[in-house]
């Protein structure tokens, strides 16, 4: 299929706009460059070196090597990552550091079945089963993966292969080498398929709740205590979100400040060191 018919699924800006491209080297990402050009972008690639492993430097070059062949700027960063539990987690940060904000990455159709399946298993709501959204910061999500290798095989470009990708002690490898495939097995169906599309009616379905509950002042016990549940619940989430560094509240702690809203407790900790307290008819947001 030619580039510019897979341009058609794809959710890139107007061109001449100057974008930002994380680029590993592998195959998505790298097709994330080709058709990031093709689609007429300024385009940026940034890599990001962690020197996990020995080698890493190399697949700098490759980026680099295809940044010049189709005429892209090239960044490259190095940056450690911090020692602790959960590299992958870990490595994503340290990713998200360094790069310019908004860039866009090669997630496509796969990864986001398999970000479904994992927030569907940590117990997210309908935010989470959403999944990623397309648009600029996921301007291939439309795409599936065996697209983005075949883009890379019809270009002559050398993707870089991780071996980490295939350790199925990380939980998304497992999703992506056996979880997916037994589902694709027990429904005789490509399932992937199905859950980015559900990921899609799921994301309207959220942007409408959005909008509905947009108005309620999530300060305002009575209002909060009145509303609809549904349109309570996200009113109060988008409020509490950026007091826990951006990061979604629980389901347990959300439930726990309607219930302060009700006048049924005075206040209650939605993480630590962060209190939701109610006077006068008013609901706040305390430190420890």
């Amino acid at each position: 299929m030619p580039l510019t018919e897979l341009l058609d699924r794809c959710t890139f800006p107007p061109a001449g706009t100057r974008l930002d491209c994380a680029v590993s080297g592998g195959a998505d990402s790298l097709a994330l460059l080709v058709l990031a050009v093709v689609a007429g972008c300024e385009v940026t690639a940034w890599h990001v070196d962690h020197g996990l492993r020995e080698g890493s430097a190399a697949e700098a070059e490759v980026v680099r090597d295809a940044a010049r062949r189709y005429g892209a700027r090239f960044e490259g960063v190095q940056t450690p990552v911090v020692p602790g539990p959960n590299l992958e987690a870990r490595a994503r940060a340290a990713r998200r550091a360094v790069l310019p904000e908004g860039a866009a990455t090669g997630h496509t159709a796969d990864d986001q079945a398999e970000t479904v399946v994992l927030n569907l298993l940590r117990g997210s709501g309908l935010d989470g089963l959403a999944g990623m959204r397309p648009g600029p910061n996921h301007p291939i999500l439309g795409l599936r993966r065996v697209e983005t290798h075949k883009i890379c095989a019809d270009e002559g470009l050398e993707p870089v292969v991780d071996p980490s990708n295939e350790d199925q002690n990380l939980l998304r490898n497992a999703v992506r080498h056996s979880v997916l495939p037994l589902l694709d097995a027990l429904a005789g169906r490509d399932v992937s398929a199905v859950l980015a599309r559900q990921a899609g009616l799921l994301a309207d379905d959220a942007d409408l709740l959005d909008a509905l509950s947009a108005d309620i002042d999530p300060t305002d016990a009575a209002a909060v205590a009145g509303a609809p549940v549904p349109f309570a619940r996200r009113a109060l989430r988008r409020w509490l979100r950026p007091h826990l560094g951006g990061h979604p509240p629980s389901a347990a702690s959300v439930e726990r400040v309607l219930a302060v809203a009700r006048g049924e407790a005075v206040a209650t900790e939605v993480a630590e060191g962060v209190r939701v307290e109610r006077s006068r008819g008013r609901l706040s947001v305390a430190r420890a």
